[in-house]
């Protein structure tokens, strides 16, 4: 029988999977004592596996994450107070299937950034679509938007993510036009979708940074009331590295 007629069509429905697999079979001896089914089956393990495996790839593309961070490689051994079981719980993701938030507030050098990164790479492993941005370049973006007409098109974009990760969240007090930004983001994810903030500031610190007490009430309410927070503390991971 010949097989390349039959792995051109493979290649023809874009079934790459299975005919990498079918080739695979048919160049190796330890097929030839399985059932049809059996090998069928395996062809079609395969093409699973392969598709799975590059939409992961295009949502981790797309997630533009800063880090490559996984739950796996995060220390728990640190003293930063960091609550190990809270973070392999929000590790399964159904903070997100619930639309709930997450905050991670602690000094530079903590690992907040690390930390975000990883929980937004486990959620894209788990099929949800992610972001990450961090506050400085979210505003700039949002201006540059609103010139050339993109605004209300970038909130759409914004609002259809299953999570969005607003890292190096205060680091300077906001301007009007930023503290309308940012409520027309959380409204639009309020209930909805998943938001993480990462910010070296404390919760209680965040009023003064939005800087108007209506507007950061808005803010806060949509953001803090139903999230997961995370407060870290302790010396820099960056002094220790340079350390060892």
């Amino acid at each position: 029988m010949l097989n390349h007629p039959t792995i051109d069509k493979l290649h023809e429905l874009r079934l790459f999977g299975m005919a990498k697999a079918f080739e695979e079979q048919n160049g190796s001896s330890q097929y030839d004592t399985l059932a049809f089914g059996d090998r069928l089956g395996l062809l079609v393990d395969r093409e699973c596996a392969e598709r799975d495996s590059n939409r992961l790839r295009i949502r981790l593309k797309q997630a533009r994450l800063r880090l490559t961070a996984a739950i796996e490689d995060v220390d728990f051994r640190h003293p930063r107070g960091l609550d190990k079981s809270l973070v392999l719980t929000l590790a399964g993701c159904q903070w997100i299937r619930e639309r709930h938030n997450v905050i991670i507030t602690g000094p530079t050098g903590v690992g907040k950034s690390y930390l975000a990164c990883a929980l937004a790479h486990k959620a894209c492993q788990e099929g949800f679509r992610a972001l990450y941005l961090r506050a400085p370049r979210l505003f700039d973006d949002l201006a540059m938007a609103k010139g050339d007409g993109r605004y209300r098109k970038i909130l759409a974009a914004y609002a259809r993510l299953d999570l969005l990760v607003i890292d190096d969240w205060g680091l300077v007090n906001l301007t009007e036009e930023q503290r309308r930004d940012i409520l027309e983001i959380l409204e639009d994810r309020h209930g909805l979708r998943s938001t993480l903030m990462a910010s070296q500031l404390p919760i209680e610190k965040w009023h003064k940074v939005i800087g108007d007490p209506t507007l950061g009430d808005a803010i806060l309410d949509r953001l803090v009331h139903n999230a997961h927070k995370l407060s870290l503390k302790g010396d820099s991971l960056r002094r220790k590295v340079k350390r060892t």
